[in-house]
């Protein structure tokens, strides 16, 4: 459940000193973060500690938090920012293990076509460089606009629109998916 306050408002009392504002906003974002990075990278017990990281990310440099964009924007500027650095350390692939994707949106997931949806969904975002997988996901989950997403990724509108027409070009390849896109 979302509270009243806003994210600037929660963020300037957790300037003051307020761990409650601190821990409001963390239980606003630390589900969408969790996914965001589980949709990057592939692995649960990884999304998990890269959440934590991005928090932890997020509160050393939350004095530095301007308020000139969304607080969501910042943060998952950050999130972004972590999950290419994962990716560019390991160096691999992220893994399609299926089974790490049912119930992805924290709910209770019981009817199997939508298990088998998910895993074709994730497995084909697998198959996607990072920086279209991004993309697709600030879009299409996180419901970024062009110009939120080039600036969380430090590039044009025009280049997150490109990467973004380019991910689903790929993503219209895959039999299953033809129906979904």
């Amino acid at each position: 459940m979302r509270s009243d306050a806003s994210d600037e408002a929660l963020v300037r009392r957790a300037l003051a000193g307020s761990d409650s504002a601190w821990t409001k906003l963390v239980g606003r974002y630390q589900q969408r973060i969790y996914n965001y990075a589980l949709r990057m990278i592939g692995h649960p017990d990884d999304a998990l500690d890269l959440m934590q990281e991005v928090f932890v990310g997020v509160l050393r440099n939350l004095p530095g938090y301007r308020g000139d964009g969304a607080f969501a924007a910042w943060l998952f500027r950050i999130a972004a920012y972590r999950c290419t650095g994962y990716l560019r350390r390991r160096r691999v692939a992220v893994p399609l293990d299926e089974t790490a994707w049912d119930g992805i949106d924290g709910e209770a997931v019981e009817a199997e076509p939508r298990m088998d949806a998910n895993r074709q969904i994730a497995m084909a975002l697998a198959g996607l460089p990072a920086e279209q997988r991004h993309v697709v996901e600030l879009k299409f989950f996180q419901e970024f606009t062009f110009d939120d997403i080039a600036g969380q990724l430090g590039i044009s509108p025009n280049t997150a629109k490109t990467r973004l027409y380019g991910a689903l070009r790929k993503l219209r390849q895959h039999e299953e998916l033809k129906d979904a896109l």
